[in-house]
């Protein structure tokens, strides 16, 4: 895939933060193994990415799960084996080794669709400690409102230029241009962005180059 560069960001980076469910971790993979099928899984996870990123406010991230697993067919049941099943979860290959590389010259951490306890769990898989963990259940809002990024930032005490926020989609270069939050997109997935969707800074299907390239923002 072609990057997208922007070289007028020079602030020094201090904190990078992630979408944790896709753009760290492996997520797909279990829905669709708890759906039966990859093809029913995306359709059911795509039905529940409506009804988040239309949600705003906060409303119970299993209820969501559930009302989504409803309308594709599929049954609460579903939603309930997919709790279940959170911890087996599964980072992406590179994930691990490259927040390991982070770790040292910045602070990390996560703004994730989900509720707390789910989300802990989720973090908790990475095996690496985060300096900031934000819900959508902490901050009472579902990206891409602007809130939950908001939040990451104000946690760490660090301003958004001073920030880079690596996406797993592109819904969340809406809310976080509201914040002026820096933002890669880490397509590994192969999603399409949304009409009117802003471009992040660097696209890659990868994890690999990212201190890298977050390394290069500061060079003129």
């Amino acid at each position: 895939m072609n990057s997208i560069e922007n070289n007028d960001q020079q602030a020094p980076v201090k904190l990078v933060l992630f979408d944790l469910l896709t753009a760290l971790l492996d997520s797909w993979t279990l829905w669709s193994s708890v759906a039966g099928s990859a093809e029913m899984g995306r359709t059911w996870r795509m039905a529940y990415l409506k009804a988040t990123y239309g949600c705003g406010a906060y409303r119970p991230y299993e209820t969501l799960v559930e009302e989504a697993a409803i309308s594709v067919g599929l049954g609460k049941e579903a939603a309930q084996n997919l709790e279940a099943r959170w911890s087996e979860l599964q980072p992406w290959p590179e994930a691990k080794r490259v927040l390991t590389e982070l770790a040292p010259h910045y602070k990390l951490g996560v703004v994730t669709n989900c509720s707390e306890k789910l989300g802990r769990i989720a973090a908790d898989l990475l095996g690496v400690p985060f300096d900031v963990i934000v819900t959508s259940e902490q901050a009472g809002f579902y990206k891409p409102d602007p809130q939950p990024y908001r939040l990451a930032l104000q946690v760490a005490g660090v301003e958004p230029a001073h920030a880079v926020f690596v996406a797993g989609s592109a819904y969340d270069l809406f809310g976080t241009e509201k914040v002026g939050l820096p933002t890669f997109w880490h397509n590994r997935i192969g999603l399409d962005a949304p009409a009117g969707a802003p471009d992040p800074l660097i696209m890659r299907p990868t994890l690999d180059s990212l201190l890298e390239d977050i390394k290069n923002l500061s060079k003129t």
